[in-house]
């Protein structure tokens, strides 16, 4: 048998006018190539895409602390919008996740899921399980990291959340992990929301007030829903009002949809777009995903390919975010500066309406009894929109908390930096991120290695009802020659695993300087290597997950051990299952992409 592998693998390379090498010698790449990983890894190729990071974040800093800092100070928009005042680390965090729903909806089986793995303090059950806010963040070992000590840790934007006192820190914990999706965002895992008005009462903290202040900051909010559970609690209708203004940032989950068949699922859909529709003011329909956020085996096939489907699309979205992080974070800073303008315009006109001796609680009064035309002489005369202008009736109710004589006078100076930063100090940071006027060489000097940042996504093939490649897998000697999922490389793939991993790949992926730095490091002429990148990168896509990486790593063993030409193609046994589809559809004169 031994005889008749080799001498059909030897068939199969010369048919294409290949080289072929025997499953012993391909099997023993990951010895002679870890000491090339190790040593590349230390060439420091991360360094340039976090200077370019550090660039963003250090010039949105000193923007906020000369340009925007001084008017909230001098108007109170902490007090107002009830937002602590920024700090150093919030511009520096990563982009944030936060997972929003009624209990158990599946928000940390979601979670689970896209880690690939249970996490410290990972609490799961039908009943309601989560009773805590949890950040999971990456670090080195597995721990939980109590609220108290969480809200004063100097290199996590959690700072804020002391101003909920202790009743609420005692319910907020870390769970850390050595993650690499967490290498690239943070998770953030809600308790389930109630309907009773006596539970709700008992949280001992506001809970909407909370999820406020973790709204301001996300990136991304997912409202999760149950196929059996569309009903919109108070609770919850209260938290999603909370989130009015970052509705860019929702996304919504229908969950747990393969328990009910095609048609009632249809029903569903139309159900809970009608709920939404009725709790959400505004005339565009959120985006929702549909399937079973988990990696259990769907209980209903009837709709696999749509919920495989779905799922792509909700990954892909929280595959980018660290790619437009930078965008994010002057976006929210653009927000924050038109609501600190248009509050410096109504404390100055309130403070302009006082009387400077007799009657200022009567006319206190007065004002905040017609603050609706207040809004609207300060609308005109300033032509504000009226987006930008706070909740009047939350404003109102902080007012009668105030005395209008102490408020601080406008000082046009003050409004002209926060103009500048509008006119000229972002729209100048803008242009260091890339656009459609680029140019091919100014794009690539402006994404470096920035662009290999996403988030490893799970596949899960099984769990669609399709043959998962790398789990032909349930025999432990792997698949037969004469299988679909045989792959020639598969042990070779177990042993290089430790030294891709050694490269510090962002979000699985090897980035093209990293990936040409331990190319080069084989010795081979440019135009080899040219042909070996072109056929290793299967999908095109211009980084190195870990299989493109081994194909890699086979090819550059085997003209240097066996001095072989490259190939003109691969064949079959050598490409990964999972990128066969892929080489087929262009063979065939198609296109994935």
């Amino acid at each position: 048998p031994a005889r008749r592998c080799e001498s059909r693998r030897e068939e199969d390379w010369n048919n294409s006018k290949l080289w072929t090498k025997e499953i012993a010698e391909e099997n023993n790449l990951g010895v002679h190539w870890t000491t090339t990983a190790n040593t590349t890894m230390e060439a420091g190729g991360d360094d340039e895409a976090v200077n370019k990071t550090n660039r963003v974040s250090s010039q949105l800093k000193a923007i906020y602390k000369d340009n925007i800092l001084p008017a909230e100070k001098r108007y109170k928009y902490d007090f107002f919008y009830e937002s602590p005042f920024l700090t150093d680390v919030e511009f520096d965090a990563k982009p944030q996740v936060m997972l929003v729903g009624q209990y158990s909806v599946g928000k940390t089986s979601f979670i689970r899921y896209m880690l690939g793995r249970d996490f410290p303090g990972a609490r799961i059950g039908p009943e309601p399980t989560t009773d805590r806010f949890t950040c999971l963040i990456n670090g080195p070992d597995e721990r939980t990291i109590p609220g108290n000590a969480l809200s004063v840790h100097p290199d996590l934007p959690f700072r804020g959340l002391e101003r909920f006192g202790v009743s609420f820190l005692s319910r907020f914990e870390g769970s850390q992990l050595p993650s690499s999706v967490l290498r690239s965002i943070t998770l953030v895992d809600t308790p389930g929301i109630l309907s009773g008005e006596k539970q709700r009462v008992n949280r001992g903290y506001d809970f909407t007030k909370v999820v406020a202040w973790f709204a301001d900051r996300a990136d991304m909010i997912i409202l999760l829903f149950d196929a059996h559970k569309l009903d919109i609690s108070d609770e919850l209708k209260a938290t999603i009002d909370v989130l009015k203004g970052h509705e860019d940032k929702i996304r919504c989950i229908l969950n747990k949809a393969d328990e009910i068949n095609r048609q009632q699922l249809m029903r569903v859909y139309g159900a809970l777009l009608w709920s939404l529709g009725k709790t959400i003011d505004s005339p565009e329909v959120l985006r929702v995903y549909t399937g079973s956020f988990w990696s259990e085996p769907l209980k209903n096939m009837d709709n696999s390919e749509l919920f495989e489907q779905e799922e792509g699309d909700l990954m892909r979205d929280l595959a980018i975010l660290p790619r437009q992080s930078a965008v994010r974070k002057i976006n929210e800073l653009v927000k924050r500066i038109r609501k600190v303008k248009t509050l410096a315009y109504i404390i100055g006109h309130l403070k302009s309406q006082m009387p400077t001796v007799m009657g200022k609680e009567k006319k206190q009064q007065k004002l905040i009894a017609d603050m609706p035309n207040v809004f609207r002489t300060i609308m005109k005369k300033h032509n504000l929109p009226p987006g930008d202008f706070p909740d009047i009736n939350k404003f109102t109710e902080k007012l009668k908390e105030c005395k209008f004589s102490e408020f601080k006078s406008l000082k046009l100076d003050e409004i002209q930096l926060l103009e500048d930063c509008l006119t000229n100090h972002l729209p100048r940071l803008m242009e260091e991120l890339p656009s459609e006027k680029d140019s091919p060489e100014s794009l690539k000097a402006k994404l470096g290695e920035a662009t290999g940042a996403v988030v490893p996504l799970p596949t899960r093939g099984a769990k669609f009802g399709k043959a998962d490649p790398m789990t032909a897998a349930s025999n432990p000697f792997g698949a037969a020659e004469e299988e679909d999922e045989y792959w020639a490389l598969e042990e070779s793939a177990g042993r290089l695993r430790d030294s891709f991993e050694a490269l510090q790949p962002v979000g699985g992926f090897l980035s093209p300087q990293k990936a040409k730095q331990v190319l080069v490091k084989t010795g081979l002429q440019k135009e080899q290597l040219r042909q070996i990148w072109n056929l290793s990168d299967i999908d095109r896509d211009g980084y190195f997950d870990h299989h493109e990486y081994v194909v890699a790593m086979f090819l550059c063993d085997a003209v240097i051990q066996k001095g072989r030409p490259i190939p003109a193609e691969l064949p079959m046994s050598v490409v990964p299952p999972s990128k066969r589809a892929i080489l087929k559809e262009r063979n065939a004169g198609g296109s994935v992409f």
